[in-house]
Formats: structure tokens, sequence, C-alpha cells
């Protein structure tokens, strides 16, 4: 792999975000992954494999450690900061076409739950992936996901919950979308979801971390 694209990932590995990035410590004056990105484009390396090769494989390897139990959120957090970092200089190359998305991700936590940390923890774990998210935010009734699906064509959707009492909610939502959008897939997750909660209500996965969300995506994409 290209020295330049190694280093763009480790830096969102360790969360290095630009040069006067304070964390990591041990990172501190170099370059982070703002200007490694820039640079990287600067030198002709085509964004397509910026993306997949730096930004897309360093979100894979803090996920899967973060699966592991050898990241924790506070990693997972600054990995997405130095991710959204390198976007920024990509998102040019996706408006212009260059770059294509792998799909649309319409993510959100369910009507009656307000709760916003582990929805948010897998939409930047699935942005770092290279797909398009559409966070609908928290307390999201059934019309609102319906509406995002009916603009999104053939986008997943991705459902959480941390309370008990909202999960009757999720099961709902479930229902409706498969009702008017049956080919939508539907991926849920939170504290209290299991696999076999996901199989009784009719969706089409449960994902225990962000990075159990981004396998199934790829896989079904």
């Amino acid at each position: 792999m290209n020295d330049l694209l190694e280093r763009i990932a480790t830096c969102i590995v360790r969360g290095k975000v630009e040069v006067n990035s304070p964390y990591p410590p041990d990172m501190h004056g170099r370059d982070g992954a703002s200007e490694l990105t820039r640079e990287a484009l600067r030198k002709g390396i085509p964004a397509d494999r910026v993306l997949s090769d730096a930004l897309v494989r360093g979100m894979q390897i803090i996920g899967e450690r973060f699966s592991a139990g050898e990241a924790f959120i506070p990693d997972l957090l600054m990995s997405a900061k130095a991710m959204n970092a390198a976007m920024a200089h990509l998102e040019p190359f996706f408006q212009s076409g260059q770059v294509r998305h792998k799909g649309v991700f319409v993510v959100g936590t369910v009507a009656g739950d307000l709760h916003d940390i582990g929805k948010n923890l897998v939409a930047m774990v699935v942005k770092g992936g290279g797909w398009e998210v559409v966070d609908l935010g928290v307390d999201v009734p059934p019309e609102k996901f319906l509406k995002a699906v009916e603009e999104h064509p053939g986008c997943a959707v991705g459902l959480s919950a941390l309370l008990t009492t909202t999960m009757p909610s999720m099961a709902r939502i479930v229902r409706e979308i498969k009702a008017k959008q049956p080919g939508t897939r539907i991926i849920i997750g939170g504290a209290p979801i299991t696999k076999e909660y996901a199989e009784k209500i009719g969706a089409d996965a449960y994902a225990p971390d962000p990075q159990g969300a981004v396998k199934y995506l790829n896989m079904a994409a």
C-alpha cells in the first residue's frame, strides 16, 4: 500500500485529526488525517482509493478493536473526528460523481427514545465505511422513516433503541416500513435488543455494535 495512505489510515485509527491536535500526545506536531488527505489528493492519488485504502481501512481497524473490547467509545469518537476531517477533502469528489458511496443508510433512534450515543457511533462508523448517512435524529416516528425511505430508494435503515419501553415502537416502525417498502433492509440495535427480537419483529439483521452494522451492509450491498 502507498505509504501516504498507510499514514492516513494510522491517523484514523489513532484519532489524529490535524497537525495542531493535541491528541494523541505521542503524535503531537505531526500531520493529521486532514493534512495527509489533502497531500494525497494533491499528489494525484485517486479520491476513491483514498477513501477505500485509508479512511475505510482505518475505520475498519478501530471498529474491529472496539468490537473486541480493545478500544472504547472515546477512541471511536476520536477516530470518527479524524475521519470527518479527511472526508471533508473528499466531499467535492462525491459531489462531482468521481467517487460514489456504497449506498444510503438512513438511521435514527425510534419514537419515544431520546438516547443518541449508540446511534451516533453507528452513523459515524458506517459513514467511515463509505456509505452516505442520513441521520434522522432521536424520537423518530414511523412517518419520518417512511418519508426518508421514499426519498432514498434502495436505502438501508438502522433503528436504535436504548429503552425497553420503546421496543414496541421499534416493532411498529419495522412493520410499517415492510408493509409499504417491503424490499427495504432494516438493521436494529441497542442495549435491550437481541438477534431473537430482530427475528421476532421482522427486521433483517441485528447489529450488536457499529462494526456489525457495517459488515451486514457491505455483505448485502
